[in-house]
């Protein structure tokens, strides 16, 4: 399956919005049978076109964590196998939720979500501070969060 139509579209933006949604609703909003979308839903899945299916937690559960935004400049003489370990080191670790290439004057842009301030300074000093392949870093912390999601709604053609 190497091209998406714009059925499959409409049922990934679907699954975007619910992942758990059974193929009676989704059938509700496409105009296929229940056996079709669940035939589709399966191919899609089996194609690689879906990654993975997440649980997003309550802000009950998160409401009270840290977040913070850290960007990150890297040493002009760090080689790329620095960086790219220094990104291994990242990817590992369970408080980072986001790892960002950027332009501009820093190179990386990291979301990190910490139980607390003592847990984002271990963090910090044991993935920064301590780390040769950076140069400085710099943290925002969120105030609040108005909006997240990692949804990204297709259009026909997007996959051309």
């Amino acid at each position: 399956m190497s091209k998406l139509d714009a059925f499959d579209i409409r049922l990934l933006n679907l699954l975007q919005a619910n992942a758990l949604a059974t193929a009676d609703e989704l059938a509700a909003h496409i105009p296929l049978s229940t056996s079709a979308v669940t035939r589709r839903v399966r191919r899609l899945r089996s194609a690689g076109w879906i990654a993975a299916d997440v649980a997003v937690l309550a802000p009950k559960l998160t409401a009270r964590r840290l977040r913070a935004l850290v960007r990150v400049q890297v040493h002009d003489h760090a080689e790329e196998r620095g960086i790219a370990a220094l990104r291994g080191r990242l990817a590992a670790e369970d408080a980072v939720q986001m790892i960002l290439d950027v332009a501009g004057a820093d190179d990386l842009a990291v979301l990190i979500c910490a139980r607390d301030m003592d847990d984002y300074n271990a963090l910090a000093e044991r993935l920064f501070q301590t780390d040769p392949a950076v140069r400085r870093y710099e943290t925002s912390f969120v105030k609040r969060v108005h909006k997240q999601s990692a949804a990204v709604m297709l259009k026909p053609g997007d996959t051309d």
